[in-house]
């Protein structure tokens, strides 16, 4: 559930909603409405998603084993998943409880840092040309809080031009 939603109707548990609680209940259950669309778009399209990124990958990076490529876009896949998931449930810490914790690790243990870099720069490229500028700003929160999280373990990696 949302965590604003959850907050409303806790605080108001034995009494009416207020006028101002009434508006921000209505403000997120539109929000939720256009949430579940965005949701519904990746979902949806996430091989057209991928497929170009993945032909990316492969041009961007001949000396990698493919076994390689293809780990660094299952996670990817999970982690726009994991994103979208957040994003419907306006919730950045299930983002970093389902994801970041071990998200981090994985990149570094099987180094592929450069390889993670530049997928999410073909990612944040690519999605753009499937979401609208209004749905890409409800995903760019969860989007950069896994940059912030994973892409810092990434700051040595290069990114090829």
């Amino acid at each position: 559930m949302y965590p604003e939603i959850r907050t409303i109707l806790d605080d108001a548990e034995e009494r009416y909603l207020r006028l101002e609680e009434i508006v921000a209940l209505k403000h997120h259950v539109s929000s939720l409405a256009q949430r579940l669309q965005v949701y519904e778009l990746l979902r949806d399209n996430e091989i057209a998603i991928f497929q170009p990124i993945a032909d990316q990958l492969l041009v961007a990076f001949p000396q990698h084993k493919q076994e390689t490529i293809e780990r660094a876009l299952k996670n990817w896949l999970g982690t726009l998943r994991y994103c979208a998931m957040a994003m419907l449930l306006n919730n950045p810490m299930f983002l970093q409880h389902r994801l970041l914790e071990w998200l981090t690790d994985i990149v570094q243990v099987h180094q592929t840092q450069g390889i993670d870099t530049t997928l999410y720069q073909f990612l944040i490229t690519r999605l753009p040309e499937i979401l609208a500028e209004e749905q890409m700003a409800l995903l760019q929160p969860f989007l950069a809080q896994v940059e912030q999280a994973v892409m810092g373990t990434c700051s040595a990696a290069t990114v090829p031009a």
